[in-house]
């Protein structure tokens, strides 16, 4: 009985290893380019970071890795004090808010919301805008008014006393001090003065908030990158997987037609050293994830630990662009860079005008009411009433005035050039960007249409020669390393076309959605 089942096992064992191999390679193959790679071997390192990064499953950067610490057995993985949960004790005093802040799945418009809301230095210049605006009325108020109390006619070496210093006594019969007042004097500028520079003040205001909406784009431009790179070490970690599987393949190859003779062991050994280095440099596009995931949690405000999930459609990078002439028209009329140089030099020509307001008088008006007597004392007699205006005339021959005058007429050329030269560099700017998407969109275009479908194809020759004991080992892993270097350059292609429309965007002063 034992060597009726022993006998076959042994007959089976001497079949020819190549077809059983060759069937499972076939087999395996067509299953790896039908369905996405979800898993790695077991001689694949555990990765070591807690960032989550997630995109639709038909856009072109594929399904997001998820990476975390994983422990095995008794085995624990020991994280690094940067990548400790966030709580209390160890958050930054910077960190005003709650850790939790908003969801953690987050897409682009998202991430631009929390931008604009928590970003530590668009909160200063929203607060130096609410300053600025702050000194409008202050300006527009009328000043101060000037109260004085005046004791006249006092002789020296007299005692003050507020009622007995008019007493009579037999060295003053008359008293000590006479003609006692309290005025009251309001000092105003000539009519449209005060004003117009409210007005100037307003308007340098307004030039403030459009210099910080100049900076929301920039930040915002700088958040698009980040979330693009993010996405494309994504898409390279999960080219480096399928890569180390396809490894994994030839080398399944190579170790069995080095068991029926057909190759040498060092064909085994290339293999393995090659797949190696594609779990290496996994380690390196891992790190890269999660610096780009700890960038965009603080430039958005969040403590840079927390964890996030990036969601993406990147398919519209490729439409609904507008044209050249179309992003040159918005950007000079909805630029807030050259809002802000706008408002600036309305700002400067109103300065113009306030500077020749300067040769115009201002004026005093002063009321005075005034006793013989002291002014606290009892029985202060009759009070007598004064009017005064008082005219604050511009003198030494205008000078102040003049130089004044011509400070402003230089200020406003400054501006006016300023502005111009915003306008040139503006519009220099949209056609540099848009020529950088163009390319961008053409280099992701040959990639994707051309190169890399060619790639699979002489990788799948290569196969199938090598498995069907046909020579070529070296032929195969270059073109496994073509395949997998053009497949990461498709993955950066993506990233570089999808950061040169967002930077396209907002070189016209737009948002990239």
């Amino acid at each position: 009985m034992h060597l009726l089942i022993l006998g076959p096992r042994k007959n089976s064992a001497a079949r020819p290893y190549k077809r059983i191999a060759k069937l499972a390679i076939t087999t395996f193959a067509l299953s790896a380019y039908c369905f996405p790679v979800l898993a790695q071997t077991g001689e694949m390192g555990s990765s070591s970071a807690t960032v989550l990064v997630q995109s639709d499953q038909s856009n072109p950067l594929g399904m997001p890795p998820v990476i975390g610490a994983k422990t095995t057995g008794n085995q624990s993985i020991k994280q690094m004090e940067s990548l400790l949960p966030v709580n209390p004790a160890n958050t930054p005093k910077i960190y005003t808010k709650a850790v939790s802040t908003g969801p953690s799945e987050m897409d682009l418009r998202q991430l631009w919301n929390e931008l604009k809301l928590n970003n530590p230095q668009l909160a200063s210049l929203r607060e130096s805008y609410f300053s600025a605006k702050a000194t409008v009325p202050q300006i527009a108020a009328p000043a101060n008014p000037q109260v004085g109390f005046v004791w006249s006619g006092m002789p020296s070496n007299s005692p003050l006393a507020l009622g007995g210093a008019n007493a009579p006594t037999t060295q003053y019969p008359g008293g000590i001090s006479n003609n006692n007042s309290i005025s009251i004097a309001q000092p105003f500028q000539f009519p449209g003065k005060r004003s117009l520079a409210s007005d100037i003040a307003n308007t340098n205001a307004e030039a403030l908030l459009a210099q910080s909406e100049a900076t929301y784009l920039q930040l915002g431009a700088q958040l698009s990158s980040l979330f693009f790179s993010a996405l494309a070490s994504q898409k390279q970690l999960q080219v480096l997987r399928e890569s180390v599987i396809r490894l994994e393949m030839i080398k399944n190859v190579a170790k069995a037609r080095y068991s029926n003779n057909s190759a040498a062991y060092v064909e085994y050994l290339n293999a393995q050293v090659a797949q190696s280095a594609a779990q290496a440099d996994q380690f390196n596009a891992e790190r890269q994830l999660d610096v780009a995931i700890k960038s965009i949690n603080t430039l958005v405000g969040r403590h840079a630990r927390e964890k996030l999930v990036l969601r993406a459609d990147v398919r519209r990078a490729l439409n609904n662009v507008p044209t050249l002439l179309e992003l040159e028209d918005y950007a000079e009329t909805s630029h807030p860079t050259l809002k802000s140089s706008g408002l600036q030099l309305e700002a400067a020509r109103k300065g113009v005008d306030l500077a020749k307001k300067a040769y115009l008088p201002d004026f005093q008006v002063i009321g005075s009411s005034y006793t013989p007597r002291g002014p606290f004392a009892a029985n202060n007699s009759t009070m007598f009433y004064q009017l005064e205006f008082d005219l604050i005339i511009p003198l030494y021959f205008f000078t102040k005035e003049r130089y004044g005058v011509e400070q402003a007429q230089r200020s406003q050329a400054a501006a006016e050039a300023g502005n111009i030269s915003n306008r040139q560099q503006i519009v220099l700017g949209v056609n540099t960007a848009y020529a950088v998407y163009e390319q961008a969109k053409n280099q992701t275009q040959f990639l994707r249409d051309r190169q890399v479908p060619q790639a699979e194809a002489a990788y799948r020759v290569g196969l199938t020669q090598y498995s069907n004991n046909g020579q070529g080992f070296n032929d195969l892993l270059t073109a496994q390393t073509q395949l997998r270097n053009l497949e990461i350059a498709l993955a950066q292609a993506e990233s570089n076309l999808m950061q040169a429309q967002a930077v396209l965007y907002v070189s016209a002063g737009k948002e990239p959605f």
